[in-house]
C-alpha cells in the first residue's frame, strides 16, 4: 500500500490595506486543517504626511514581503463603503497600490469584502476586531505573549485566512464544478 501524497503546500500573504496602519500576515498552508503562522506585522505610516510617499512605503513593504516569502496568493480586504469619500479613496489607493506589487510578480490575488473576511474567521460579519484577533490566535496557536498590539496585523492575518478556507472549500460549493469537478479533484474522498 503507498502512502498518500502530502498535502501541497500553500504560503498566503494577507493584507488590511490602510494609509495610517496597514497590516500584514503571511501563513503557510498544508491541507485543509494544517496552517500555520509565517510572519504578521503592521506598517505605521501615520508619521508621512505626503500620501504619495505613504503609497511608496505600502508598495516597498508588500515588495519585500513577496520578496521574503514568495506567497503563492495575496488576499486583500476590499475598501468597505463609508461615509467620507476621501478616506475611501486614499483606502482604495493603498489598496491597488499592494495589488500592483503582487501583479508586478505575477501573484494571484483576492479581494475579499471586510464582513466576508470577518464570517470566515469568526463566523459572524459583525465580529468586532478583538473578536476576530482572538479567533486567528486560536485557529494560528499564537501564544499570547506574541500577539500584537495593533489589531491591524491580525486583520491581514485573517484575511489570509479567509483566503485559505475559501480555497480549502471544494468547487462545487463556490458555485461551479458541481460534483463530476469535486469528484475528479478528491479521488481520495471516494470510497468503493
Amino acid at each position: 500500500m503507498s502512502k498518500p501524497n502530502p498535502a501541497p503546500e500553500r504560503i498566503i500573504l494577507g493584507i488590511d490595506p490602510g494609509t495610517t496602519i496597514m497590516g500584514y500576515g503571511v501563513i503557510r498552508c498544508r491541507g485543509k486543517n494544517d496552517v500555520e503562522l509565517v510572519e504578521m506585522g503592521a506598517l505605521h505610516l501615520s508619521k508621512y504626511k505626503d500620501h504619495a510617499l505613504k503609497l511608496k512605503k505600502i508598495f516597498d513593504r508588500v515588495t519585500g514581503l513577496i520578496e521574503s516569502h514568495a506567497p503563492d496568493d495575496l488576499a486583500v480586504e476590499a475598501p468597505f463603503f463609508g461615509q467620507n469619500v476621501q478616506s475611501m479613496l486614499k483606502l482604495g489607493r493603498a489598496q491597488g497600490v499592494a495589488l500592483a506589487a503582487a501583479l508586478a510578480h505575477e501573484i494571484p490575488v483576492a479581494e475579499y469584502a471586510p464582513r466576508r473576511v470577518k464570517q470566515a474567521v469568526t463566523g459572524s460579519g459583525a465580529a468586532s476586531k478583538e473578536q476576530v484577533a482572538g479567533m486567528v490566535q486560536r485557529t494560528l496557536s499564537i501564544p499570547q505573549g506574541d500577539m500584537p498590539k495593533d489589531l491591524d496585523a491580525t486583520d491581514g492575518l485573517a484575511v489570509a485566512l479567509c483566503h485559505h478556507f475559501q480555497l480549502a472549500t471544494p468547487r462545487m460549493q463556490r458555485g461551479g464544478g458541481g460534483w463530476k469537478a469535486f469528484l475528479a479533484e478528491n479521488p481520495d474522498r471516494v470510497r468503493s
